[in-house]
């Protein structure tokens, strides 16, 4: 088979990593300055334990052998679904605002449930493609029997995975990303041309659950509450929400320029982290948010592309799977900022702090040149 390197999505993704080092740089160095007295600190840490680990994954990704990370894809759930419990064993995990959700290593810290995006995706993909077979033009078909068999060979090991997973997110108080993993495991079911009686089934089961966990939990509610009304509370619970619209506002089309953002020095919560698309609005403006989002677009596309191309099971539902995750993430995180959708937490791909999203995101590109090579 002739092989192929993807220079596009190559160079897409190298714009990504580029220009997200050069704007964290920014957004990171009056925190630092006020915290630790060098505007240097958040953006070593993040070199440091986010993008230098992350290009090593990239690397492995795309030259570790897809069937040998298929083989393997069922221990590295397993692992992933320990790491999960291990967040609540003192003197490992690590609780930061009430949450337990981090494994802390000395002055480094990972989070299971940002690998479990993949290690999820990867399992199920493998899992699957054991269950189903190509009939070349005809497309897919699955290798057991219909009705009541396909319930109970498909769909009730695939509700029990997610039901594992729901629980231990649950105990974490991570409902976001357990709808982002949820979600995207739930399209890659789907697009394995499953009967979609079964996709339904699990929306309207999720949709209940997502209901109920919202009203049992406070902030949740408030959350809900403050997306309906963003005017209801800004100097409390509406205040990240309304300094977003804010700092997206005060760009206007060009933006004030890279580095020049005032919201940055306080004034909008989680500014490095979950409302950095904010801060991009300030600075770049109208224009470069709009770049930003064309560039998750483009991703999107070419995903489907190679999703589309791929001559095996297990790469073509790991690609829609990659490629359904990050857009999600990033449509979620770009709509809460804008008022849009309920903040949600969770991380702007590439460009939000944290090392462990960062890790996965870019082993998850490798991963998806190494399946575009293969095509």
């Amino acid at each position: 088979m002739k092989r192929h390197f993807d220079y596009f999505l190559f160079f897409l993704i190298c714009a990504f990593i580029v220009f997200s080092l050069l704007f964290f740089f920014c957004v990171s160095a009056p925190a630092s300055l006020q915290r630790f007295g060098n505007t240097n600190y958040y953006f070593l840490h993040q070199l440091v334990f986010g993008f230098l680990p992350a290009i090593v994954a990239g690397f492995a990704g795309y030259k570790i052998p897809l069937g040998v990370l298929r083989k393997w894809a069922l221990a590295f759930v397993l692992l992933n679904i320990a790491g999960l419990f291990f967040v609540f064993i003192p003197g490992i995990g690590l609780k930061i605002a009430g949450a337990s959700r981090w494994i802390s290593f000395g002055k480094a810290t990972i989070q299971p449930a940002e690998f479990l995006k993949i290690t999820a995706i990867m399992y199920l993909s493998a899992w699957i493609a054991s269950k189903l077979y190509e009939t070349g033009a005809g497309g897919w078909k699955s290798n057991v029997k219909k009705g009541y068999h396909n319930t109970i060979y498909i769909l009730l090991p695939f509700l029990i995975f997610l039901g594992i997973i729901s629980f231990a997110l649950y105990l974490q108080r991570d409902i976001s990303t357990l709808g982002i993993i949820s979600l995207t495991l739930l399209a890659l079911y789907f697009s394995a041309k499953t009967p979609i009686w079964h996709t339904l089934l699990v929306v309207v089961a999720g949709l209940g659950a997502l209901m109920l966990a919202v009203r049992l939990e406070p902030y949740r509610f408030s959350r809900w509450l403050t997306f309906l009304n963003p005017t209801r509370d800004p100097l409390g619970e509406s205040h990240q929400l309304t300094q977003s619209i804010i700092s997206l506002g005060s760009g206007g089309f060009w933006g004030k320029g890279l580095g020049l953002s005032t919201q940055k020095f306080g004034g909008l919560p989680t500014a490095m982290s979950d409302s950095i698309f904010g801060i991009i609005g300030e600075e770049l403006g109208l224009i470069g948010g709009a770049i930003i989002i064309a560039a998750f677009i483009a991703l999107f596309w070419r995903g489907i592309q190679i999703y589309k191309n791929s001559n095996d099971k297990f790469s073509k539902l790991t690609a829609i799977g990659i490629v359904f995750w990050i857009s999600l993430q990033a449509l979620i995180n770009i709509a809460s900022s804008a008022g849009l959708f309920p903040i949600a937490g969770i991380p702007l791909p590439f460009f939000s702090s944290g090392g462990s999203h960062l890790i996965t995101e870019i082993f998850a590109m490798g991963l998806l040149l190494n399946i575009s090579k293969n095509t």
